[in-house]
Formats: C-alpha cells, sequence, structure tokens
C-alpha cells in the first residue's frame, strides 16, 4: 500500500462501488435475476466483499433500496418542527423531502428499483413504508392539526396530508414526464431549492383553503 493511500478511504470507496453497480443492476433485472457475481464484477470487487460490508446479497440489496435516498431522511419527529412558523416548518419539510433529487441519475435508478420493488417485493418497500414514510406522515398530520385547531385528525386531514406530500412525490416518480416537458425544474440544486420553497408555499394555500372550508362549515 502507498504512503498517500487511506485504508479508510478505499474501504468508503469499495463499498461505495457496491452499492452503485447493485442498484444498477436489480433496478434493471430484479433481485434474483441479478447475480452477486455481476455485481461484484461491474464493481471491479472480490465477491467476497459483499458478505464483509453487508452479510448478503439481501443486505446488499437493502443498501441499494435506501442509502442512495441520503443518510438524513425527511425529519420524522414533532420536535424538529417545534418553534418554526408553518411557513418554515413546511420549507424545511420540503427542503428535506426533495434534497436526494439533486444525485440526479442515481435517483432515476432507485425509482426504478422502487417500482421493480412493487412488482416483485422482497419486504423492503413495506420496511421504508413503515420506518419513514408513516412517522413523515404522522409528523405532517399534527402539524396540520396543531395549525387548523382540531381536537382530533380526521379524514380530511389525512386527505390534506396525502395531497401535500404528493406535489412533491411527483417529482420523484414523474422524473420522466419533468424531464420531458419542464428539464428545468430539476437540473440543478439551486432549481431544487426554488421548488420546495414554491412546494411549501402553494401547501401554505391548500392549508388555508381548508381552514377556511371548516370555518364555512362545508362538509
Amino acid at each position: 500500500m502507498g504512503t498517500n493511500e487511506n485504508p479508510d478511504t478505499e474501504t468508503h470507496d469499495a463499498r461505495s462501488r457496491l452499492v452503485m453497480s447493485a442498484l444498477r443492476l436489480f433496478a434493471e433485472k430484479g433481485y434474483k435475476a441479478a447475480s452477486t457475481r455481476e455485481i461484484c464484477e461491474a464493481a471491479e470487487i472480490n465477491i467476497s466483499s459483499i458478505r464483509y460490508y453487508f452479510g448478503d446479497k439481501a443486505g446488499l440489496y437493502r443498501a441499494a433500496f435506501t442509502e442512495p435516498m441520503g443518510e438524513t431522511p425527511c425529519h420524522s419527529e414533532l420536535q424538529a418542527y417545534v418553534g418554526l412558523s408553518l411557513d418554515e416548518a413546511l420549507g424545511k419539510f420540503f427542503t428535506e423531502f426533495l434534497e436526494p433529487l439533486k444525485k440526479g441519475e442515481e435517483i432515476w435508478l432507485v425509482m426504478k428499483l422502487h417500482f421493480r420493488e412493487m412488482i416483485e417485493p422482497t419486504g423492503a418497500w413495506q420496511q421504508v413504508i413503515d420506518t419513514e414514510i408513516k412517522p413523515q406522515h404522522e409528523v405532517l398530520v399534527s402539524l396540520l392539526k396543531k395549525h387548523l385547531g382540531l381536537q382530533r385528525i380526521d379524514t380530511d386531514v389525512q386527505r390534506l396530508a396525502f395531497a401535500i406530500v404528493g406535489m412533491a412525490v411527483h417529482f420523484y416518480v414523474g422524473q420522466d414526464v419533468v424531464s420531458a416537458i419542464a428539464p428545468q425544474l430539476l437540473t440543478t440544486a439551486n432549481a431544487i431549492d426554488v421548488l420546495a420553497e414554491r412546494l411549501a408555499g402553494y401547501a401554505v394555500s391548500m392549508i388555508e383553503g381548508e381552514a377556511r372550508r371548516r370555518a364555512q362549515g362545508a362538509i
């Protein structure tokens, strides 16, 4: 080993290459069809590295399925929004939610893998729902409940929460559509930050509209 080489850096690079190779091949072929041997060949790493870094093929799949989205997911604890105004809370929510889009093609592969997981389930998607999506949703409905001054979370709060998140989700699942129609919306980090800011503003308008609807006694 040369004196300028850092073992920690080499370990990180080797592991990252494995995750990226696995992401590409799992997205293209699915969990069963993508072999560990071809993943390692693509990453130019010995096949024993899978056991060393991930335990087994299933562990590598889970890493490819979740890690490219980032180490810090959108906050799923209400405490993160304490003391913030509605505008600030929603701005923080959307900024963190859209941050992974700045990785470009990597996130397109993640979405492709997520779509494949829905068709050929391994249990990874259900785990994401339970550990990330559901807690995020619960935080959002709690924020809406507080802002609307409600005693309980009702069906319309649930509708509103899904509608608000749905605006951001479309930019993940509809990347191909957005790129074909208005690619400038996602081409730079600044464009994605502006998008987060706009979505927060749209969400505030939606919440204000719901507050008026309730004040008028609409069913």
